[in-house]
């Protein structure tokens, strides 16, 4: 599977903080963290917004890095991604990104 593609099957290709990580974007990093604390209800600052992807060795952000339930359940199986998992359709933990994000599921079930 891409390696791109994180453990819920987001695409880590076109997630901001990747981009502006690659590109050392200050400007975009300001942007994520400010819309990231909106919608989580929780201080995000521009410094948090550095990510080489979910499954790529190197830096990620601190909630991907040790507080995702869905990474760390993953990594925790052994598996690839998601994907790999027979549980996948009935994973509460996981539907908190399938039931907004329809192509993160698609690219679960054809990745494997």
């Amino acid at each position: 599977m891409n390696g791109f593609i994180a453990y819920c099957g987001l695409n880590c290709e076109t997630c901001e903080a990747r981009m502006a990580t690659m590109n050392h974007d200050d400007t975009l990093r300001e942007k994520v963290a400010k819309l990231w604390s909106e919608l989580n209800g929780v201080e995000i600052t521009p410094e948090m917004i550095h990510c080489v992807g979910c499954r790529i060795e190197g830096v990620k952000i601190p909630y991907c890095e040790s507080l995702c339930p869905i990474r760390l359940c993953a990594i925790g199986r052994g598996m690839e991604t998601c994907g790999n998992c027979g549980e996948m359709e009935r994973c509460e933990k996981l539907r908190a990104i399938t039931e907004h994000n329809s192509d993160a599921l698609k690219r679960l079930k054809t990745a494997v």
